[in-house]
């Protein structure tokens, strides 16, 4: 029996959330080890586990990787999301890292002192930048690569739903968006994930953010 995949994170979002949403996607079981202290990040440390000092990490197939897009393609591969052939996966790597810097912004949100500026650029930028390009996309076709589910079907649901906690109503002029989103909370392992007790992750909060700052023994910069 294959060993379980092993995620070694904060009890938060950030960066491991895509990862936690593509797993559950492809219906693959995972255990999660939460950092707390700074003790626990410079054991992974000493125990040469942080190629680049950096989280997230993931255990998978023997391997410890890091670096969240490389996690997510390999998954993705893994799992038969990534397409059929080289010009989905480009379309594919594309879309999600599109995604990716829009998300980006909505994660540092909880770091910055006052988000005011930045929440009205993550806004414009979602409805001028990004979402027509789904829209467009979205039209006529269920998927957004190849006629068949993907990671970048994934993470579109994801990206909408962290926008509709930030901007009540955004998908309004995205129909196509809209009706994607219904869609995927439709497939039974992202519909258990929306539901209460799941693994998914409430948005941060200030307890997230001074675990976050205790663990790599930062101080958040205050005006």
């Amino acid at each position: 029996m294959a060993e379980r995949v092993v995620l070694h994170y904060f009890n938060g979002r950030g960066r491991m959330e895509s990862i936690r949403w593509l797993l559950t996607a492809a219906e693959v079981e995972f255990d999660e080890i939460y950092l707390t202290t700074h003790e626990q990040y410079e054991k992974l440390l000493s125990d040469g586990a942080l190629m680049f000092q950096q989280l997230p990490m993931v255990e998978i197939d023997g391997m410890k990787l890091i670096q969240s897009k490389a996690i997510l393609n390999y998954i993705a591969e893994k799992c038969n999301l990534h397409g059929k052939d080289l010009k989905d996966r480009v379309m594919i790597n594309m879309y999600t890292e599109g995604l990716m810097d829009l998300m980006e912004m909505i994660m540092m949100l909880p770091f910055i002192p006052d988000p005011k500026q930045k929440l009205d650029e993550i806004q414009s930028k979602a409805k001028e930048r990004y979402l027509p390009v789904f829209e467009k996309v979205l039209s006529g076709s269920i998927y957004l690569v190849g006629g068949r589910l993907s990671c970048a079907d994934v993470q579109l649901l994801e990206c909408t739903l962290m926008l509709e906690e930030k901007f009540a109503g955004i998908l309004a002029d995205f129909p196509n968006v809209k009706s994607f989103q219904g869609r995927m909370t439709q497939i039974p392992a992202i519909n258990r994930f929306l539901l209460p007790g799941s693994k998914r992750k409430p948005q941060p909060d200030a307890a997230y953010v001074k675990t976050v700052m205790e663990v790599f023994q930062k101080k958040l910069q205050l005006p």
